[in-house]
């Protein structure tokens, strides 16, 4: 004969050990409210079956079970479908809702029970946290319950025999921490009275949005998925805001923004640039980049002729004058090293280091030129001679992209050629063979239907991406190790 409680033992354990709220208590579990072939049927009425499952004062219609289970003849079958464990009678019991004091559950005073603290003999408070007798004097109780910056409870509780409890009178407990140091209202939207307006977590006052979401409160929703957003704020190296901002819809904030305009220490499209590397002793008040002797390029120093060193504090011995050694690093070009090296008593090293695609006495010779954009030599018709595509046989164009033999049709030709607006070549080339071939005349009419000005793309030193990369469509290319709108940021190694 089985005894009278076990049938409650039997609840309690299925409810705590089966996953999905799938219950192992069987249909017969309480025969004296069940009656039919098989105990299948429940002798209750179903008004009468969810009143026993309803907590008391609880009006017909509230939730069952307190919504964590499902009500069986009268008798709740706790789910268990998420962390933690639910139980008791009505499934009103979780054993993880207890206050927890400098990361111990009930301070580790006591028992939780029910989600309700039960402290053992000498403590009190809501997390046990408080001892009833108290033997530190005021002076070393106070010194326990300041923080960091040496304020008690950080204004926002008082000290009881060094432990601090927080300011909570409207019962809201959004003030908490060891020290009080984390005050939740401030993630409160003003307009929605909702913690970070519904769409993020907060914790210890700072708002954590969801994904979409951004704004010290979540209250801006993104246009761009969260993937494009972190693409957009990777940095060359891989890392978001190159570890020293925060991204925000796919911009980055940079930390630590001098405070006298947007132009900051840090600063970049992706926080790459860290001018305080370029500063013997650092003080972002002072404008002491390159010891004097040089220029600050995110954050690196381009030294003037007669200096060496990462920050420019070695004196170079030069026989040639300044004019000198720049006149014989331009030769005939328009910079000096063609704008494409380093001009160093009258020698050029050319950028970047150890690439053999720049070349020549002047860094004339740029062999990128010949690549497209993926990086295909004068499109695999060719080969490249100090910047310039020697076409096969049977082939031209800069980057002997075009066959002088065509198997289609003129009419077949022009209706690869016509642009949105059905106009050819967007009336600024001659289509060939399917393929637009932008007027000669003017240089600087690019794009599939020649429809791009290379004009617009920016220019640094009075070239189109300081020839460190293509100009595709009005907007620059970089080639590896440069960045910047012009291509004017060197972020690959250091330079020989």
């Amino acid at each position: 004969m089985r005894p009278a409680g076990l049938g409650s033992v039997l609840l309690l354990v299925s409810s705590l050990l089966l996953p999905g709220g799938l219950s192992a208590v069987p249909q017969s579990f309480s025969p004296s409210l069940r009656s039919g072939p098989g105990a299948a049927a429940c002798r209750l009425s179903r008004a009468e079956s969810e009143r026993r499952c309803r907590a008391p004062g609880q009006p017909p219609g509230g939730a069952l079970c307190h919504g964590r289970g499902r009500c069986d003849c009268g008798v709740c079958i706790c789910h268990v479908s998420e962390p933690g464990v639910y139980f008791g009678p009505l499934c009103e019991c979780h054993e993880w809702v207890c206050e927890t004091y400098d990361g111990s559950t009930c301070a580790g005073h006591g028992k939780c029970d029910c989600g309700r603290c039960k402290c053992d003999e000498g403590w009190f408070g809501d997390a046990c946290q408080y001892p009833t007798n108290c033997d530190l004097t005021k002076k070393k109780s106070n010194q326990m319950c300041k923080n960091s910056q040496d304020i008690i409870c950080s204004n926002a509780g008082t000290c009881h025999c060094g432990r601090c409890k927080c300011d909570n009178s409207d019962g809201n407990g959004l003030v908490y921490g060891k020290f009080c140091e984390c005050d939740d209202r401030e993630c409160i939207d003003d307009e929605t009275e909702e913690i970070c307006g519904g769409h993020g977590k907060c914790y210890c006052g700072n708002c954590y949005c969801q994904a979409g979401w951004h704004g010290d409160k979540c209250e801006f929703q993104c246009d761009i998925t969260p993937w494009e957003s972190k693409r957009r704020c990777t940095s060359p190296d891989g890392k978001v805001c190159s570890n020293r901002g925060i991204c925000v819809c796919g911009e980055c904030s940079c930390h630590d923004v001098d405070p006298t305009g947007d132009w900051g220490d840090i600063h970049g499209d992706t926080c790459e640039c860290d001018e305080r590397d370029c500063r013997a002793v650092y003080d972002r008040y002072s404008d002491d980049f390159c010891s004097g002797h040089g220029q600050c390029n995110c954050g690196r120093c381009d030294c003037k002729v007669g200096w060496y060193g990462k920050k420019c504090e070695h004196p170079r011995s030069c026989p040639l004058s300044t004019e000198e050694s720049i006149r014989k690093c331009q030769g005939s070009a328009t910079l000096p090293c063609s704008g494409r090296g380093k001009c160093e008593c009258g020698k050029c090293t050319c950028y970047p280091p150890g690439d053999s695609r720049v070349y020549g006495k002047t860094c004339e010779c740029d062999d990128r030129r010949c690549e497209d954009l993926d990086g295909v030599v004068c499109g695999g018709h060719g080969t490249c001679s100090c910047g310039r595509c020697v076409c096969e046989k049977g082939w031209f164009g800069t980057l002997c992209q075009h066959p002088r033999k065509c198997n289609l049709t003129e009419e077949q030709s022009n209706s690869l050629c016509e642009s949105a607006d059905g106009i050819l070549c967007s009336g600024k080339g001659s289509c060939h063979c399917g393929k637009c071939l932008c007027s000669a005349e003017e240089w600087y009419i690019s794009g599939e239907f020649c429809d791009c000005d290379d004009r617009d793309c920016d220019k640094h030193d009075g070239l189109i991406c300081t020839g460190n990369g293509i100009c595709s469509c009005g907007n620059c290319e970089c080639w590896d190790g440069w960045n910047g709108n012009a291509c004017e940021i060197w972020l690959g190694t250091e330079y020989p």
